[in-house]
């Protein structure tokens, strides 16, 4: 069987007399999206931080790709990229420029052709000559996550990514996280919405009050459940059908609406 890309044993995390973190357990298969589903404190930031090595954990141990993150953080931060809660972008600069500087600070060679390249994979290629200013609240966060993969991390975490979006934004953004997981990229999500962890997690942990308290697939967390009374009724369609219906599909690289944006 291979090593998980990311194996949490027992962490702990307190601040004072606030346990955030009470024993969290949990591994992350490679090329998988897991999903840390949880309440506003309930600890998903913590873990993502102590995962980062941006934040020492009590107890416990962490590792990526087999990396102990305490013990060689530098080897950990060079495979590994994390988007936060707020789009990380300089809005003076445009999308391209954005790209070529984070190229640069990673003295990567021909930053240029890094950036045309995931213009073109983030459908974002019309719009990278101008300023981030402009750029609607979903073409921003699909720019962040872009300048996440820069240099091809092995692993990336997505801090609360769609938090602020409208529901069109939002589905943009579960597509290019979909696609991370397509060419192997192995996902870590943190996020509140059920919805959101229903249609883009391969497994599911949920954190309550600073510990695991289910983890599996959607079917395994469905199982756990008393088995449905089934009764025959007619199929109502979804909030998401109505909504993406009423919209239509979208046509182009770039749709009207992002370019006056």
């Amino acid at each position: 069987m291979n090593a998980p890309a990311i194996a949490v044993r027992g962490i702990e995390k307190s601040y004072k007399d606030l346990h955030v973190l009470r024993g969290v357990d949990f591994e992350v298969e490679k090329g998988s999206i897991f999903a840390l589903l949880g309440s506003n404190g309930a600890g998903k930031t913590t873990i993502v931080r102590i995962l980062s090595t941006l934040l020492k954990s009590d107890a416990g141990t962490a590792a990526v790709q087999g990396i102990d993150v305490a013990a060689d953080p530098v080897a950990v931060r060079q495979r590994i990229s994390l988007t936060g809660q707020f789009a990380a972008v300089d809005e003076i600069l445009t999308g391209r420029e954005n790209l070529v500087l984070v190229a640069k600070l990673r003295h990567l060679p021909e930053p240029g052709i890094i950036a045309d390249d995931l213009l073109t994979r983030f459908r974002l290629t019309d719009a990278g000559g101008r300023k981030v200013g402009t750029y609607s609240g979903g073409m921003r966060r699909r720019l962040d996550i872009a300048m996440s993969l820069v240099g091809h991390p092995e692993v990336i975490y997505l801090d609360e990514p769609t938090t602020g979006l409208d529901p069109e934004a939002r589905i943009e953004v579960w597509n290019v996280v979909k696609e991370l997981a397509n060419t192997g990229t192995t996902v870590l999500l943190t996020t509140q919405y059920l919805d959101e962890a229903e249609q883009l997690a391969d497994r599911i942990a949920i954190l309550h009050e600073g510990r695991i308290i289910a983890n599996g697939t959607l079917a395994d967390l469905k199982r756990l459940l008393p088995a449905a009374k089934v009764e025959y009724v007619e199929k109502q369609p979804t909030l998401e059908e109505i909504f993406l219906t009423l919209i239509g599909p979208k046509s182009g690289s770039t749709t009207g609406k992002e370019n006056a944006a």
